[in-house]
């Protein structure tokens, strides 16, 4: 029973390093937070969403037949990057208005619905292959030949709570006022850090192979 706990443990801490490493999720999870907290917690609720339904694929086998057929994984790479890029170029746009510009209301993301927002964040974690790959790798690690159903569900379970508390806990750490001001003064670097962010994983993306 205590390796089996001690097992687990490692299963879910190497699901908090993956999940909350600096990533275009996260960092688009902190800037939206950083100018409306529950447009931010929208777009996080679309993102563990997303994650849980890479989870629950790979718990079922069906990554398996994604790993063994490689055109599926190349056609989610392509729309990802693809994705990536566009979410840079908005970045970039955002970064060169002016607050004036913005204060007219020239379409910040906070303009959005909430829906919206939520399908943005789906989308974002549904064109990446990295998080499927990293719930194969997770459930790898966390399930042998003779694990049972009762562990399938405990780490499914488990990293769900913890996707919902990393991600919509980015949102609102970074929605409270210190942030905001900082967000405020430093608009335009968190912008254009966000489009080298963006850029950097989508070109990545599309430039390399599996």
């Amino acid at each position: 029973m205590s390796a089996d706990f001690h097992h687990l443990m490692l299963v879910f801490t190497a699901y908090i390093i993956g999940a909350a490493s600096p990533g275009p999720s996260t960092m688009r999870i902190m800037g939206v937070a950083m100018q409306d907290g529950k447009s931010a917690l929208c777009l996080a609720a679309g993102v563990v969403s997303g994650s849980l339904f890479w989870g629950g694929l790979a718990a079922t086998g069906i990554s398996a037949v994604l790993t063994k057929y490689s055109h599926v994984l190349v056609v989610i790479k392509v729309l990802g990057g693809a994705y990536l890029l566009y979410l840079a170029f908005k970045a970039v746009r955002s970064a060169l208005k002016t607050d004036e510009q913005l204060a007219k209301g020239s379409g910040m993301p906070q303009k959005s619905s909430g829906l919206k927002l939520y399908q943005r964040g789906l989308l974002m974690h549904l064109t990446n292959p990295k998080a499927l790959l990293g719930w194969i790798a997770t459930m790898s690690l966390g399930l042998g030949a003779g694990a049972s159903q009762s562990t399938v569900v405990i780490i499914l379970a488990a990293c769900a709570i913890l996707s919902v508390t990393i991600f919509c806990g980015y949102a609102i750490v970074f929605s409270t006022a210190p942030m905001v001001r900082a967000y405020q003064r430093a608009r335009r670097v968190i912008e254009g850090s966000l489009a080298i962010v963006f850029g950097a994983a989508g070109f990545k993306l599309l430039l390399t192979r599996f």
